[in-house]
């Protein structure tokens, strides 16, 4: 099941609250509150994401902050394996890695762990195999941000999932790595 069949598209779509002039004028903001609180639409979304990376061979789940979590550590349960925390900076405990990357007016910053994906990573000749999930493809900055994060504390990115994606903004030609989004709007 590589792809979203259209009845669960729309399943899922259509739990998808649109918040008009949030958190601006102009923008037309995707709550995914209430996907969320739709345990039916919520389950065919995670049972799409499992059933598409069962057989990935992945060792890792990397969920961007904040809402990255929620999807993101509830495939790794399903999948079995661990998850990852990338958070905005100054949020973890521990030595970090940081990227930044640019904004509209300026620069913000993620980090993860240095020792993310195991003691001495960046040293193993098998780097451990990482998938990047977040809930929203826009710009495409902070989750190219946290790609290259996942690099530099040693394990291989092999693709970035998105529950949606604002294609018009092009996102993904900044990321270096392959993108999936379950919706593209």
């Amino acid at each position: 099941m590589e792809h979203l069949d259209p009845t669960d598209r729309e399943k899922i779509l259509s739990s998808i609250r649109t918040i008009p002039d949030f958190p601006k004028p102009g923008i037309q903001f995707k709550d995914i509150t209430t996907l969320l609180n739709n345990p039916d639409a919520f389950g065919t979304l995670m049972t799409h994401l499992e059933k598409r990376y069962a057989g990935r061979n992945l060792d890792y789940i990397a969920g961007i902050d904040a809402r990255g979590f929620i999807f993101g550590a509830a495939l790794a349960d399903r999948l079995g394996i661990g998850f990852v925390p990338v958070r905005k900076k100054d949020k973890l405990p521990y030595t970090t890695v940081s990227e930044k990357y640019s904004l509209e007016y300026g620069f913000d910053e993620v980090e993860i762990h240095i020792d993310a994906f195991g003691e001495d990573t960046a040293c193993r000749s098998d780097a451990p195999r990482v998938l990047l999930v977040d809930d929203l493809l826009a710009t495409g900055g902070t989750a190219s941000a946290a790609s290259r994060l996942i690099g530099r504390v040693g394990a291989d990115c092999v693709e970035c999932c998105f529950i949606l994606e604002l294609g018009f903004l092009k996102g993904r030609e900044k990321i270096d790595a392959p993108v999936y989004s379950v919706i593209e709007l």
